[in-house]
């Protein structure tokens, strides 16, 4: 099934575990992919056209996708409606969270999606839960992972502060009923709530964005088990130490859902990552901050590809390389020689009359 959407088209693909999962890809197969995971309850749609055109002109294919549970994939409404208390619960006590579906599992459809199209290895960029997902990738399976850009994401280690109380009440009065006029108005008070004060969006391009939202796709219970997935995951520092990959870490100074301290101690986390707060950045990517995302994307994704290349090099240097003799090698090859040598017919010197 596919569906012709602007420069690129939507199609699906059935994950080995049933999961239908959405998806566009923009630009040359033959060329370096860009993954693009986007986060809770946002679709693919959520990461601006003019980005992604921008990585396909830099020489990338580009492939954004919705998650399970939101937009154009597989709507998991006979999972139930978990509780988002069990889940916190159970990770302060350290037990096994009950839920639908762990990041853990939505990790994996990233995974089935790269064998569906062929791609071998990629460069993963991630906002927010799609950051987390994208870590998951990066630290449990690097060679799959050509780079890991991880924005207003966090790696949920306790102790740091969260999101903002009254942003978070108010993000959580859902409307009821939920049609489609109410939906398209939560949605436009929710990105005025986590938007960015020094590139703010106007009235028309707030809409625009909920309506392409809500007409595509709108599921309240696709964001709770999303939500509870992401809650059940708890501390993954130590999955972060494991991640060998080039990272650039990205976040806002403004942002009111998850604070630049989690964005510094992502950076911390990860060896050799690189940190880059954007003053006035908020929680969202409004058109007027695209320019500034290409130039650092663009720069980190040059980097790491020739990294990668380097390394693909040396260790095909390394396979073609004789293998080393060893010391019964030497020995073998010195009785072999002294065989042939007392074999040898010499002959002897002619006698003079």
């Amino acid at each position: 099934m596919t569906t012709k959407r602007r420069n690129g088209y939507v199609s699906h693909i059935t994950t080995p575990k049933g999961i239908k999962l959405a998806y566009e890809r923009m630009g040359d197969p033959d060329n370096p992919t860009v993954i693009l995971i986007m986060g809770l309850g946002a679709q693919m749609r959520i990461w601006p056209d003019a980005l992604c055109y921008a990585l396909v002109d830099k020489g990338y294919q580009v492939v954004r996708f919705d998650n399970r549970d939101v937009g154009l994939s597989s709507q998991l409404d006979d999972h139930g409606n978990p509780s988002l208390l069990a889940a916190w619960l159970s990770t302060k006590l350290k037990r096994k969270a009950q839920v639908p579906y762990t990041l853990k599992d939505m990790a994996r459809d990233v995974l089935a999606l790269m064998d569906e199209l062929k791609i071998d290895s990629a460069h993963l960029v991630g906002a927010s839960m799609g950051g987390m997902i994208a870590q998951i990738l990066a630290a449990k399976h690097k060679k799959r992972v050509r780079s890991l850009t991880s924005i207003m994401s966090s790696n949920t280690s306790p102790g740091l502060p969260g999101a903002k109380l009254d942003v978070l009440l108010k993000l959580a009065r859902r409307p009821t009923p939920f049609n489609r006029e109410a939906a398209i108005r939560y949605t436009m008070r929710m990105n005025r709530l986590i938007g960015s004060p020094a590139y703010p969006m106007d009235e028309m391009e707030l809409r625009a964005l909920a309506e392409t939202s809500v007409e595509r796709s709108a599921s309240p219970t696709g964001f709770k088990r999303q939500l509870v997935a992401i809650t059940a995951a708890g501390d993954r520092s130590h999955l972060l130490k494991k991640i060998k990959v080039p990272t650039l870490v990205i976040h806002g100074s403004d942002d009111p859902l998850i604070p630049a301290r989690m964005g510094e101690d992502t950076a911390a986390a990860i060896r050799k990552a690189k940190l880059k707060i954007i003053t006035g950045m908020g929680h969202d990517l409004p058109p007027l901050l695209v320019p500034k995302l290409v130039k650092l994307l663009s720069k980190h994704l040059k980097k790491s590809e020739k990294r990668w290349h380097k390394k693909q090099q040396k260790a095909l240097e390394k396979r073609l390389q004789p293998a080393p003799q060893t010391d019964a090698d030497t020995a073998e090859s010195a009785e072999e020689l002294a065989a042939a040598n007392s074999a040898r017919v010499i002959p002897l010197p002619r006698q003079q009359a």
